[in-house]
């Protein structure tokens, strides 16, 4: 975990440990009994200030200045405890940093600084481990510092270069199953926070439409990010996440094309990740969401 190149730490209990550089897995030392792996697991959570047990066997929580551990307890996980760790590069996201690193060889950098400049509502897209929240943190670095931005997040992940960033990070239900707050609610909060910018860092459910309501009320230069495989899947993710929050496929299209301007889309590929896409929402002839390629852009 000291290695600045590692970038995920995966425990199964009695099985193996492996790392990942940006290239893929690799097997790396110790393999840790399961008696070993269920004590670490349970002592990581307690200190990211949550718990896990028999009757919540499935934990996420943040650790410092952005290490996420996931853990879920055997024999939940069939094969032994998992644990989980994503651990951030310790200097923050920069575009001119991603740029080395061969993230805009498809895409031009321009693209993207323009569309931070240009206040431009951007929704980045992409699989798990893909670089999304990187590109997103690296994107709110280059907005101007005089300007507030306020993200809210399941597990607070953005770590953004920027001298004014408040970040709101959404809190399970106690023992007592009491104390929830959702992504959602605080959304709401954050519009009365004063935000040049509002960010939701992983849209999963229903705080998609409180997000595309805020930036369809004047909130521009805001911005999300959501899961999907490719740039033709965006349209169906979406449209599933509307129906969890009570929307229909045409009135999601509506909301969605008024308030996002473009589509990021990255991947990752053997040796590193990349800006693959770049597009925008319009509504089809069936009044369904889809997504078309930006002019000037691959």
């Amino acid at each position: 975990m000291t290695d600045a190149g590692v970038t995920d730490v995966l425990v199964v209990g009695g099985v193996g440990t492996w790392t990942d550089r940006g290239g893929g897995l690799e097997a790396a030392a110790p393999r840790l009994s399961e008696a070993r792996t269920r004590e670490l697991a349970t002592r990581l959570v307690a200190l990211g200030g949550r718990h896990v047990d028999e009757t919540t066997p499935c934990a996420d929580v943040r650790h410092g200045d952005g290490i996420r551990v996931h853990d879920v307890l055997a024999p939940v996980s069939v094969g032994g405890t998992a644990i989980s760790i994503r651990l951030p590069h310790p200097d923050r996201p920069t575009l001119a940093a991603l740029d080395r690193a061969g993230t805009f060889e498809h895409v031009p950098r321009s693209v993207v600084e323009a569309a931070v400049h240009q206040r431009r509502n951007v929704l980045v897209t992409g699989a798990t481990g893909s670089g999304k929240t990187t590109l997103l943190a690296a994107m709110l670095g280059a907005v101007p510092a005089d300007e507030r931005i306020v993200t809210v997040e399941d597990v607070a992940e953005l770590r953004i270069a920027h001298p004014h960033v408040v970040a709101l990070e959404a809190r399970q239900a106690n023992a007592e199953g009491v104390g929830a707050l959702g992504l959602d609610r605080l959304v709401r909060e954050a519009l009365r926070m004063r935000p040049d910018r509002i960010v939701v860092g992983e849209c999963r459910g229903a705080e998609v439409r409180e997000l595309m309501s805020a930036l369809n009320t004047g909130h521009d230069g805001g911005a999300g990010t959501v899961h999907a495989n490719g740039v033709a899947d965006v349209a169906a993710r979406l449209e599933a996440l509307g129906a969890l929050a009570g929307l229909g496929v045409e009135a999601l299209a509506r909301q969605a094309v008024s308030a996002f301007d473009l589509v990021l889309h990255v991947e990752r590929r053997a040796g590193g990740r990349r800006l693959a896409a770049v597009g925008a929402f319009h509504v089809g002839s069936d009044g369904r969401l889809g997504v078309r390629p930006v002019d000037g852009a691959p």
